[in-house]
């Protein structure tokens, strides 16, 4: 019998993020207008977004950081599959362990992974002297798209705050704040959210149709359908996800 697959392995999804292909690509086509030679993605995940770029700047060579090693497994595969092992290098470990300077900076929602008491403003005050002078950072990240109300707090994570995040505004503003000028703003739609949270939860969800008996079965359960309530209950319509290209 196998075992339940770990909630957010994320095999049915192309990224870790409400981020559709279309939009990928825009935003892809829009980094590479730049010509990076160099490309670091800090939390990278398996890399896709990494990897669109590195195919569309041939002449780029990207690092991608990642705690979680089968996510860079899969994206050492993947980058097999496309013909780019020899332009990049997944490495496991901390992000804040591996600051490099590179002249496209990827953290796509990765704040979290700077520090023991991350913060959107310190993550994005160490992120600035990465990039080189004239480079772009591709910074994408949570915000409120309005006050939530306290039962909606109450729904989300435990510790969830009003202040936790800020609204759109104010997190152009940190970045402003943190020495970067904002060249373009877009936020992930309805349509992507529901795209990416069903996909977080997908391989859980299709184990247990398959097996509803298995002794793991209760806990993974109780699992997503916790994560589900976050969402559904907490969350939904009032977490936004901004895609901001700085310079």
């Amino acid at each position: 019998m196998t075992n339940p697959p770990s909630l957010g392995t994320g095999s049915k999804l192309d990224f870790h993020a409400p981020l559709s292909a279309e939009r990928a690509d825009r935003l892809t086509t829009g980094l590479a207008a730049a010509e990076p030679s160099t490309v670091l993605d800090l939390g990278c995940g398996w890399g896709r977004l990494l990897l669109r770029v590195l195919a569309a700047v041939p002449e780029a060579r990207g690092t991608g950081v990642d705690v979680y090693g089968p996510d860079l497994v899969r994206g050492r595969a993947d980058a097999a599959a496309r013909g780019l092992s020899d332009r990049v290098t997944f490495v496991e470990g901390p992000a804040e362990e591996h600051l490099g300077t590179a002249d496209l900076v990827l953290s796509v929602g990765a704040w979290h992974a700077f520090g023991d008491s991350p913060s959107i403003p310190h993550t994005l005050r160490t992120l600035r002297p990465l990039v080189n002078p004239g480079g772009r950072l591709l910074f994408a990240a949570e915000f409120w798209e309005r006050t939530p109300t306290d039962k909606e707090l109450a729904g989300m994570w435990p510790g969830t705050s009003a202040d936790t995040y800020t609204d759109l505004a104010g997190l152009v503003d940190q970045a402003v704040a943190a020495g970067f000028r904002p060249l373009r703003i877009e936020t992930a739609g309805k349509g992507e959210w529901e795209e990416f949270e069903s996909g977080f939860t997908a391989d859980v969800e299709e184990w247990l149709v398959a097996n509803p008996d298995h002794p793991g079965a209760e806990a993974a359960r109780a699992e997503v359908d916790q994560h589900r309530s976050y969402w559904l209950r907490g969350y939904r319509d009032v977490w936004g996800f901004a895609f901001l290209t700085l310079g």
